[in-house]
């Protein structure tokens, strides 16, 4: 008799055990699966993501190349007009070539109209930064007053004329505008630096900041 209850109580221990490791299984396959299904789909919409800024940076680089130069060695776009301002002047009143305001004003145009027509995507935000750079001239009075200081405040005019042709991209739905001087430093930098007038220039960044992109759109 204490043989029969002795099976007995082996039997059901082995079924007891049998039955808790059915069920860790059980979790263990739910959270495998959890864990592959989260790791796809992060995969996927990093593939969403990449695929968006590939379109995004197809369409900045269409951007009108009368105005525009792609210097690829450097990975960015360059305002190909050639801008001069007498020593120590940063008004747009102050350019030499009178004749290149309406020639600048076109070329803000055409960045308003990139951005227009790739800002589709409402988790998709811009950031585009307007950067004046300065020729080395040797200009330096004191803090306030020097080409580092010089050049943010053309990249300012710049923004300010702008403005008063109705080019606001700061008003832009998902635009960030960002004002920049690069002094004397900064790329591209034409040679000899010595008073190069082709380094009195701006430079445009037009740089997507992806977040979640939703794939129903």
């Amino acid at each position: 008799m204490s043989k029969v209850k002795k099976e007995s109580f082996f039997w059901t221990s082995y079924s007891d055990l049998m039955t808790t490791l059915f069920f860790v299984m059980l979790v263990l396959f739910v959270l495998v699966i959890s864990l592959l299904y989260r790791r796809i789909s992060a995969q996927d919409l990093k593939l969403a993501e990449f695929e968006k800024i590939e379109e995004i940076k197809k369409a900045i680089n269409e951007i009108n190349e009368n105005y525009f130069e792609y210097r690829p060695e450097f990975k960015k776009h360059v305002l190909k007009l050639s801008v001069q301002y007498p020593i120590g002047q940063f008004d747009m009143t102050s350019i030499t070539d009178r004749k290149l305001l309406s020639e600048i004003e076109d070329a803000g145009n055409e960045i308003k109209s990139t951005i227009q027509k790739i800002s589709d995507d409402d988790n998709i935000k811009y950031l585009v930064i307007i950067e004046g750079q300065a020729s080395a001239d040797g200009y330096f009075t004191d803090a306030y007053r020097n080409n580092n200081v010089l050049s943010y405040l053309r990249a300012l005019k710049l923004k300010e004329f702008w403005e008063s042709k109705n080019i606001k991209l700061d008003s832009l739905p998902n635009c960030e505008l960002i004002i920049a001087g690069s002094g004397e430093k900064g790329i591209p930098r034409e040679l000899p630096d010595w008073r190069n007038e082709k380094n009195q220039r701006f430079l445009i960044h037009i740089i997507p900041k992806t977040g979640v992109i939703d794939l129903n759109k």
